[in-house]
């Protein structure tokens, strides 16, 4: 979070007027859906015209259409891309000869669907900036997608005029830090009013920032409960992901991904598709690491992160990184999401773990409460076995031993077809163990590459992961 020398946040008008009076930095607002939120906060401080070369609200569709081309949605990544593109060119254009030699110029565009007169729509929106730190020089880019939490339009307006005025304070101020950049963005404001989901750095400014360890502070720091980066590495925004899908997620440690990781997706998956009708094009499969996960060390490893995320690209998944320890938890941020049908893959130690009341303290109504919440909406939860401590003895979902005045409770959600044992699985994978794999790769024990995929092994051992030595 910016802050005072009296450690106090910096507010939005303390922002804008900084950024008025210095004669470094001028550029245009471009803002579509929810009024000229940002560009006011600058006229209402004072000095606008040493910063606003323009500001533009082109809310009627054709004429939208006719400066910046026809879209799909309008309310998208690629809109704000084309918005930004323009108005950041045509400003060169037209001011570069004038003023460029001693000009950082800049773009700022949102476009935004705030809530309408009647409370259906979805109340989201995607910000951005681009810009020179230096004049003259190649711009960088800032991208943000957020959702405003906020019940009443007028509300919803001024957080997005808030966190724009943030967003550009922080480019220009802190694009050294990036990670202080993102605290600063809620500064005035709660996750209660606005949630950042996404969030993407490019250009010469952040040559050497990696965009997933940026989502990562999304979630570190509070501004998201969860944050998606998709199978080739790049961030992503998850309702455009997972919208109208149906969903597939193992939650795990992956450290090291292994084969009895991919035989729990393999498994599940035809029964998934079974139950839900749907094609494969319409599932979508994600690999879930929690926060309380990468925080088991009471520390986040960067690179046991990107080491984790990198083997499960490696095998074309996707990741999501929550902060939703709690299963019920999860399961109302993909609802949020989705329509869709939803499946959970778990082993069935997990699911003993399902049945713990000392999860559910926090919750009114305790355990009842938070599988009401967990199996809304057809919601089913598929078990993967495990060997037992007596030879041979498999575990499946109907050996699962919950306690006693829970066990009817369990009967109900196995005969209703809530909780389905995985029935496709390959036994002799049943005794890999993840602990296990990352002992072998430390010890040199080249036994490891038979217990993980073999993209997985090729990965560790080319980029020396999970501290592999050749």
């Amino acid at each position: 979070m910016e802050t005072q020398n009296n450690l106090k946040p910096v507010l939005p008008h303390q922002k804008a007027s900084r950024i008025n009076l210095d004669k470094r930095f001028y550029g245009t607002f471009a803002e579509i859906g929810a009024g000229q939120e940002v560009a006011r906060w600058f006229f209402v401080v004072g000095g606008a015209s040493g910063t606003l070369a323009k500001t533009i609200s082109a809310y009627d569709m054709s004429f939208s259409d006719a400066i910046y081309g026809k879209s799909e949605r309008y309310v998208s990544q690629l809109r704000l891309q084309k918005m930004l593109d323009y108005e950041y060119d045509l400003l060169v254009e037209r001011l570069d000869a004038k003023r460029g030699a001693g000009t950082s110029f800049f773009a700022f565009s949102n476009t935004v669907s705030a809530r309408n007169y009647l409370g259906t729509n979805e109340c989201h929106g995607w910000m951005g900036i681009k810009f020179q730190t230096k004049p003259q020089t190649a711009p960088s880019e800032i991208i943000l997608h957020v959702n405003m939490r906020d019940r009443e339009n007028i509300q919803q307006q001024e957080a997005l005029g808030i966190i724009g005025v943030n967003l550009t304070y922080g480019a220009f101020y802190l694009n050294s830090e990036p990670e202080k950049l993102i605290a600063s963005l809620l500064d005035g404001l709660s996750t209660s009013r606005i949630e950042v989901d996404m969030v993407k750095f490019s250009g010469p400014c952040f040559d050497g920032v990696d965009n997933r360890l940026m989502s990562l502070q999304l979630v570190v720091q509070g501004l998201s409960g969860a944050v998606l980066i998709g199978a080739g590495g790049g961030v992503l925004q998850p309702s455009e992901v997972l919208r109208k899908k149906n969903i597939l997620i193992e939650r795990g440690s992956f450290r090291p991904l292994t084969k009895v990781n991919l035989d729990m997706l393999d498994g599940a998956r035809s029964q998934f598709q079974h139950d839900s009708g749907a094609g494969q094009d319409e599932i979508v499969e994600l690999m879930e690491i929690t926060m309380s996960n990468l925080l088991s060390s009471g520390k986040i490893d960067h690179c046991d992160f990107l080491a984790r995320a990198d083997t499960i690209n490696a095998v074309g998944k996707m990741v999501l990184i929550s902060d939703y320890a709690q299963y019920y938890k999860l399961a109302g941020y993909l609802q949020r999401h989705t329509k869709g049908r939803i499946g959970i893959v778990l082993g069935a130690p997990n699911l003993k773990e399902l049945f713990d009341i000392k999860y559910y303290e926090e919750l009114e109504g305790g355990i009842l409460e938070s599988f009401g919440r967990l199996f809304k909406n057809d919601l089913k939860l598929y078990i993967y076995p495990f060997m037992g401590t007596d030879p041979g003895k498999i575990v499946t979902a109907e050996d699962v031993a919950v306690p006693g005045y829970l066990v009817h409770l369990f009967r109900h959600l196995k005969e209703n077809g809530y909780i389905e044992p995985i029935e496709s699985f390959h036994k002799e994978y049943l005794g890999i163990f993840p602990a296990d794999v990352l002992c072998k790769i430390t010890a040199c024990d080249c036994s490891w590459e038979e217990m993980v995929p073999g993209e997985v092994a090729r990965c560790i051992k080319a980029r020396k992961f999970f501290g592999y030595k050749s």
